[in-house]
């Protein structure tokens, strides 16, 4: 008996798609929404701001070491409100299937995303499908989040005197997909660092510490994120390459392949720029939680032209410049 498939019949909008909704979607993820089959979700939200995202969301292959495809799609939206400080409450999730993708496969994409959206404490509430004739499956998530009204975390709000914070050690997501996509094994297998971080966030605020900008190394890793926040501040980071926590596996495989560590993706970690007087505060707040442990300070924001400078394991210093062009394989 041939493997169940997605077929075009499953986007048609007939007795297919609706067996698919039933038996796949809300058998897997609930009907959070209330809605069942009706067109839209009725759902409350608190007074105040609201902080929304959306993103789309591919990855060759759609499994590997540490998740798949659906870890993505909701850990990628949840840490997006999470970065501007926002308590995720809300997803929505639209699925693009190419016509033949098992469906058993569908369904382990749908169960992580299940248990993410439990572990962060957001709810989906709504979602789409299409089919179409070929291509590698990808899922569109929006998210709504409630705002606090302080502090307001932006990317242009890094300062002088301001500490560099990582909450993780950098690179595991870049390399666990490119070794699953290549095949290319190492001594010990690379997992991927992806969890959803509204939990350490919310953590690091509660501390009472002076935090002006969160930011998550994906698609262009550390030096991505730091060239993005100098350019939108207009200073000068300066980190210390020795302090960048980086597993031993990551380190070796970058140096096998050629990768700086600060420009491969990442998923599971943040970027936290705090007031230099609170860094410790920061540390001992972000290390109390099981996302947190391997928290560094890595450099320090000052005056001077917008760009980023790395101090050297040998005591120079070089320049760290924004990642052009396509450094990995599609990683998210």
């Amino acid at each position: 008996m041939a493997e169940p498939v997605v077929t075009r019949a499953h986007g048609g909008g007939g007795r297919e798609m609706r067996e698919l909704i039933r038996d796949v979607f809300l058998a897997g993820l609930g009907d959070a929404g209330g809605g069942g089959s009706d067109d839209a979700a009725r759902v409350e939200v608190p007074a105040g701001r609201l902080a929304v995202t959306t993103d789309s969301f591919v990855v060759q292959p759609w499994r590997f070491p540490g998740g798949n495809l659906g870890d993505l799609a909701v850990c990628g939206t949840v840490n997006d409100l999470a970065m501007v400080g926002a308590r995720p409450l809300y997803l929505t999730a639209g699925f693009v299937l190419p016509e033949g993708f098992p469906l058993r496969d569908l369904e382990e994409i749908v169960a992580r995303m299940a248990s993410r959206a439990r572990q962060a404490g957001v709810r989906i509430v709504a979602g789409d499908t299409k089919v179409v004739p070929f291509g590698d499956p990808v899922v569109n998530t929006a998210g709504i989040g409630a705002l606090p009204e302080a502090p307001v975390l932006s990317g242009s709000a890094a300062r002088p005197g301001d500490a560099v914070v990582l909450t993780g050690d950098v690179g595991r997501h870049g390399i666990a997909v490119l070794s699953r996509r290549e095949g290319i094994g190492f001594e010990a297998e690379i997992e991927s660092d992806v969890a959803p971080l509204n939990g350490l966030v919310s953590a690091l605020l509660a501390s009472g510490v002076e935090v002006h900008v969160l930011r998550d190394p994906t698609r262009g890793g550390v030096a991505g994120a730091l060239n993005e926040i100098a350019s939108a501040s207009c200073v000068e980071i300066v980190i210390d390459e020795a302090r960048v926590p980086v597993a031993p596996a990551v380190r070796t495989a970058c140096d096998l392949l050629g990768y700086d560590p600060l420009e491969v993706a990442n998923e599971g970690c943040a970027l936290a720029f705090v007031a230099g007087t609170d860094a410790q505060r920061a540390l001992e707040a972000l290390r109390a939680h099981p996302l947190g442990r391997r928290a560094a300070v890595v450099g320090e924001v000052r005056e001077g032209p917008a760009r980023v400078l790395a101090r050297t394991v040998l005591g120079g210093t070089r320049l760290v410049d924004e990642p052009a062009g396509e450094l990995l394989p599609r990683i998210c």
